[in-house]
């Protein structure tokens, strides 16, 4: 009955957390676009970026909707599924919900105010209005890594007569020395995903107007836009991937040692340690099969030094090892696809800089070398700004979906990799999880509950979206 239990309990947060990590990526990511696109507006850009703030505004604030739902049912989850855990780590972890409660209804705030006033604000009222939105997004994503940190390393405080976590100062929340590099790796996976993914929507609209010609009910300058900003902006989150990847895994080879060995497959101490690309882990002979073997490679990317002395999973009882094979396969995955959108990133950001260099604004295939010269986008119109070559857009429309790919697959690193403790060192899951009967019930009740919001949420983007080529094709 309690391994059942177990079973359920983990198959229900692992469903919400990887549809909620869905929506609280786009809460963060969305309304940055939505004010980038504004300022654009407001600096004299044109007025179809006034459209897509408008656009991009209501999808923020139906996003918004969704998630507080989603994050509702969360939220419940941990109390009747693991209530030994937040009588464990509440009172460390629970300031930081509280502050995070905050950001929230000042996000709602002015989410509000947003939408109410578009026809009632002078244009820059209404973007400084729009700020504060993309301000508490990203502050709410950052409290809530706050309290994963400390699960994953706590800190500042003493356990108590009764077995709790007692803290030993007010900012306990925010003492994991994992929260810094956790925010900042996270964040930024945010923002690239969703600038892809919004990318990937304009690029379909791009290959669309292709086939269906200039009477398309699209306007050019609108799609060129929303292209082009949403990918500056994932462009240049994925390839800050790299640095802040790199901060991270210094922090882990200091702070979680076993979860950087399980995500490389490390099995004994060793120096000159090399780096694991793919391959399948066999923790019964220690050993992995079919990698990619980068001398010295995670010596150096843990401790700066191809020499250096990396600790390995014997280190640790083999029943306190997380599952090795998936976990190194779920880091492989989002390496994988981190890569690949840096390398799309790196075109683009090549091309824009040869672009800004020759004094042409846009992506200009056979004028400005770079990106080639093939086919060009047809009926984009005409003027100073220079139309994407059809290859890139596709690239883009299929490389869309990997950074919502590499952000689940992370948070399942970050999770999957410091089992089976709860709360590093302190809680084991297995001690958490509840007493209670009915856990399978819960679990597909609750499955049918994100089954429905994903429907609503599809069918209500569709009518957003039609509702403004409606619009455009009025104009």
């Amino acid at each position: 009955m309690h391994e059942t239990t177990i079973l359920f309990a983990r198959a229900q947060m692992e469903l919400s957390l990887a549809f909620h990590m869905v929506f609280a990526a786009l809460g963060i990511g969305m309304p940055l676009l939505m004010v980038l696109a504004e300022a654009r507006f407001v600096l004299g850009h044109g007025e179809h970026f006034r459209e897509l703030a408008r656009t991009w505004g209501k999808a923020t604030a139906l996003l918004f909707a969704i998630g507080a739902v989603s994050g509702t049912a969360l939220s419940f989850e941990l109390g009747l599924l693991w209530p030994r855990l937040m009588w464990l780590a509440g009172p460390a972890i629970g300031p930081a919900f509280v502050v995070e409660g905050y950001a929230f209804f000042l996000e709602a705030i002015f989410v509000g105010l947003y939408l109410y006033g578009w026809e009632r604000f002078t244009a820059k009222q209404h973007l400084l209005v729009g700020i504060p939105v993309a301000l508490s997004g990203l502050v709410s994503g950052v409290l809530v890594v706050a309290a994963n940190a400390w699960m994953q390393k706590p800190a500042a405080f003493v356990v108590g007569a009764n077995g709790a976590a007692v803290p030993t100062s007010s900012f306990t929340a925010f003492s994991s020395p994992m929260w810094a590099p956790m925010s900042v790796h996270s964040s930024l996976a945010c923002y690239a995903s969703v600038g892809f993914a919004v990318a990937g929507v304009y690029a379909y609209a791009l290959r669309s107007r292709a086939q269906d010609g200039p009477g398309s009910h699209r306007s050019p300058e609108y799609l060129r836009a929303g292209f082009r900003l949403a990918l500056t902006v994932g462009a240049l989150a994925a390839l800050c991937q790299g640095i802040s990847g790199d901060a991270s895994a210094r922090e882990l080879a200091s702070e979680e040692p076993i979860k950087l060995a399980a995500m490389e497959a490390h099995y004994e101490s060793a120096s000159h340690v090399p780096l694991m690309v793919g391959g399948w882990a066999d923790s019964a002979t220690r050993s992995i099969h079919g990698a990619v073997s980068i001398p010295g490679g995670l010596s150096f990317l843990a401790k700066g030094d191809f020499g250096a002395e990396i600790d390995g999973l014997e280190t640790t009882p083999k029943e306190n090892w997380p599952n090795v094979p998936l976990v190194h396969l779920a880091f492989d995955l989002m390496v994988g696809c981190g890569s690949l959108l840096a390398l799309v990133a790196m075109l683009f950001a090549m091309d824009r800089f040869r672009a800004w260099r020759n004094e042409r604004p846009g992506l200009s295939g056979p004028v400005v070398p770079g990106l080639g010269s093939g086919p060009v986008v047809p009926g984009l119109g005409s003027g100073p700004v220079v139309n994407e070559p059809r290859w890139f857009v596709s690239l883009v429309y299929f490389a869309s979906p990997l950074g919502f790919v590499a952000l689940e697959a992370g948070w399942f690193v970050t999770e999957a990799g410091r089992q089976p403790w709860a709360v590093q060192g302190l809680l084991k899951v297995a001690d958490a999880v509840t007493t209670a009967p009915g856990v399978p019930a819960v679990f597909f009740g609750f499955a049918l509950l994100y089954v429905l919001l994903a429907v609503s949420l599809i069918g209500l983007l569709r009518a957003l979206a039609r509702g403004h080529e409606m619009a455009d094709a009025a104009h």
